[in-house]
């Protein structure tokens, strides 16, 4: 397997999620200094503090993704290793964070870390998430959000990706799975839209796609040559 990967946005991203976190704790630090020091100047202070936590969220966001290791990256290429050369893993290259192009189609991967129990809700079919850390999900960005709808989107730019790169090449069909990576997650989502699916599962899982329907090689070498071989 190749692997392509934008290592300098990943860097740059880093280091932003590192500066970003650093100046957050200055401007909360500066916002508890005004409230001791001049309590009459709450507007400040309580400004000064609302800002500090809205920084803190951006610099988590991008600790969480491209600072803290096994990054989503890391995740994905282990657990996708020992698959043939015919696929293209790529990391932060294409309109997907992370894209796998070979015999078992076109995948792009969602990874979460949330923890705690991922469930279908009965009633809305939704992916849902019980249990987990609260405080992390209040303070570190840890709720799930809607991965139905960040899919959808991502397939979407995918496919408008594909449609100005290969202007009149039929597209194959573009899946998208979920990645659960955290250690304490339990997947109880077998009936979800989206594969729902822990590291150690996705490369039994791709083979199986490539059994019921193998992208034929002309196919996959159409698609690879649309896309970026380095940064």
């Amino acid at each position: 397997m190749k692997i392509v990967k934008n290592t300098r946005l990943m860097e740059r991203n880093q280091k932003l999620g590192r500066y970003l976190t650093l100046g957050a704790l200055v401007v909360l630090g500066a916002g508890l200094y005004i409230s001791f020091a001049y309590p009459e100047q709450v507007l400040l202070s309580f400004g000064a503090l609302i800002v500090g936590f809205m920084v803190s969220q951006i610099g988590i966001y991008y600790g969480n993704r491209f600072g803290r290791s096994p990054r989503p990256d890391e995740v994905i290429t282990t657990a996708l290793k020992g698959l043939d050369d015919r696929y293209v893993l790529y990391h932060y290259m294409t309109a997907a964070a992370h894209l796998l192009v070979g015999p078992a189609g076109i995948w792009v991967f969602l990874p979460y870390s949330q923890g705690g129990k991922i469930i279908v809700d009965p009633k809305t079919k939704r992916i849902k998430q019980k249990g987990g850390n609260l405080y992390l999900k209040v303070f570190a960005q840890d709720s799930l959000g809607k991965p139905e709808t960040e899919a959808k989107y991502a397939v979407e730019d995918m496919k408008k990706y594909f449609e100005k790169k290969l202007e009149g090449f039929t597209i194959p069909p573009i899946n998208a799975a979920m990645i659960f990576y955290n250690p304490k997650v339990e997947i109880a989502a077998e009936n979800s839209e989206i594969p729902a699916l822990i590291p150690d599962k996705l490369k039994d899982f791709l083979r199986k796609a490539v059994k019921e329907k193998e992208l034929p090689l002309s196919t996959i070498q159409t698609i690879q040559k649309a896309l970026p071989l380095e940064e």
